[in-house]
Formats: structure tokens, C-alpha cells, sequence
């Protein structure tokens, strides 16, 4: 009878902890992980299908388990700043639990991992943007005329264009993207807005810091930059309309323009067909004059 109770109390214990799988999500990456004795597998196929049986297994016994992205080359920095050894799978474990931590990580609630890798991917590149534009915003320095810090004020500023952007768009649901062109390769940031009941936009916090900060980053380097916003509502058709991002403000594109833009895919630079049914306009007035304390630096 005790077994039996302790095997029961077991069983609850196990649902009140939670994981993490540090996942190989491509060929390029696992292979890189075969030179380790001690790495079991040797087909990424096959592995990959290992891990979505485990996940589903840990669901089915209600655990909470979060994938996050396993980087072999971050994985031997770590051992090496460590000194773990690397052949090892408590080493292994030892990384992972770090990710849970501090790197990019999707909640797994039963959806395929082919649903799953895209989305762990995306968030990522979104943890990468948002570290490159906050490390380049904080070196940037003071203004040599008046000493004010640069990258605060950008930050400041393009938290002021954002809110401007918001208060003057169509209610319902909006569907904001920033692209800068920075050197050596652009940066994107991307967010989405819907009404609360007060018609007041409900924000994921984490999107408004990585997108404001992305905005902050053109305005800080005088990068060539847009943001191109979509709007949504039943009943309505939806509306696509941007601006430019010129020294500290942002300037309204022509109807033409945002046809252009929202109609090139920007990786490829091709042409992507027009969606019927949609308004390609001119944005309203944000009644933001140039910022009047710009500076030249």
C-alpha cells in the first residue's frame, strides 16, 4: 500500500517540474553534434521523430516542457569557458538548462514539430535582432555637441514615433513591420496591436521593447529604414499604408510606394503578388514635426 502511494505521489511530483530540450533543428547542426561519441543518434530524420515522441510523452503525463534552439558552436564555447567535457551527456544537460535560462525557447503544446521549429527559429532571430540593435545603441556614445547620451535618446524618440503610429491608426487589429538597413545585413522587427475594450492598444511587451528598440537603432545610425503597418477589422477592408524613416522622423509614403513595399519580399527583393481586397494608401497626418533637438553625429 505505501509503494503503491509513494509510486502515486511520484506520478504528481512529475507533473510539477518543468523541461526543457535543447533541439537540433537542422541537418547542418546535427552533424556538427556526430563527432561526440556519446551523441546517440546518426540520422537527424530519425532523431527528430525521437524528440516529437518525447514530447508527446511528457504531455500525456501533464509535464510543462519548453524546446529551445542547441547551438553546437555556443555548446563548445560553453564547455570550454566551463570545463566541462564536451563528450558528455550530463554536459549536454548542463547547456540546456542554461538555454532555459537565457536563450530563445517555445512552449510545447502539442503541436507537430514541424509548427514548432519555424516558430523556435523566428524567436531566435528575434533574440539576435533585439541583442545586435540594444549592443550597437549602447556603444554609440554621447552627442559631442551636448553630451547627450545618443542611444537613449533614439530609444526615447522611437518610443514617441510608435505611440504617434498607434494613437492615428484604424481600430482593430494592426500588424506593424520595421526594417532597417544596417551594415552588414538589415534588421526587421515586427509587431502586432489589437483594441482592448477602451479602444486603447494591447501590446505584447516583448514586441514594443524589440520593436521600439530596431526604430531606436535607425534613428540612432541615420539608417535608410520604413515601417509599413497593416490594419484590420470585420466588416472593413484592410488597409496597408508606411512611412520612411528620414534622420528622426518618419515620413509618409505615397500610396505607390507602400504598394511597392508591401508587395517585395524583402530577403528575395522579388516581386510578390498583390492581395485583392486590400487598400494600398497614404498614412494620416501624425502631427509629429521633426524632432526639434535633433542632432548631427
Amino acid at each position: 500500500m505505501a509503494h503503491t502511494e509513494h509510486q502515486t505521489m511520484r506520478r504528481v511530483l512529475r507533473r510539477e517540474i518543468a523541461g526543457t530540450i535543447g533541439l537540433l533543428t537542422d541537418e547542418h547542426d546535427f552533424t556538427a553534434m556526430l563527432r561526440y561519441r556519446t551523441f546517440a543518434f546518426d540520422d537527424h530524420a530519425t532523431y527528430l521523430q525521437q524528440v516529437e515522441a518525447l514530447l508527446r510523452t511528457l504531455a500525456a503525463q501533464g509535464g510543462h516542457t519548453t524546446v529551445a534552439l542547441f547551438d553546437p558552436e555556443e555548446y563548445a564555447e560553453f564547455c570550454a569557458e566551463t570545463g566541462l567535457e564536451p563528450d558528455a551527456p550530463s554536459s549536454r544537460t548542463r547547456f540546456t538548462a542554461e538555454l532555459a535560462a537565457t536563450g530563445p525557447t517555445v512552449p510545447y503544446e502539442g503541436q507537430p514539430l514541424a509548427d514548432l521549429v519555424p516558430n523556435l527559429i523566428d524567436e531566435a532571430v528575434r533574440r539576435a535582432t533585439w541583442q545586435y540593435a540594444t549592443t550597437v545603441l549602447t556603444r554609440i556614445g554621447s552627442c559631442a555637441s551636448c553630451g547627450e547620451d545618443i542611444g537613449r535618446a533614439a530609444f526615447a524618440r522611437a518610443s514617441h514615433l510608435l505611440a504617434r503610429v498607434l494613437d492615428t491608426a484604424d481600430p482593430g487589429h494592426r500588424h506593424l513591420v520595421c526594417s532597417v538597413s544596417t551594415t552588414p545585413e538589415g534588421v526587421i522587427a515586427v509587431l502586432h496591436a489589437d483594441d482592448d475594450a477602451d479602444g486603447t492598444a494591447r501590446l505584447d511587451e516583448t514586441e514594443a521593447l524589440e520593436f521600439t528598440t530596431v526604430l531606436a537603432l535607425g534613428i540612432a545610425t541615420r539608417s535608410a529604414g520604413g515601417l509599413v503597418m497593416r490594419t484590420s477589422a470585420p466588416g472593413r477592408t484592410d488597409r496597408v499604408y508606411g512611412w520612411r524613416l528620414r534622420g528622426e522622423g518618419l515620413h509618409p509614403l505615397t500610396a505607390g510606394e507602400v504598394f511597392d513595399a508591401y508587395c517585395t519580399d524583402i530577403a528575395s527583393g522579388e516581386i510578390v503578388s498583390p492581395e485583392s481586397g486590400v487598400d494600398y494608401s497614404e498614412p494620416p497626418d501624425l502631427g509629429d514635426a521633426e524632432h526639434p533637438t535633433g542632432h548631427t553625429h
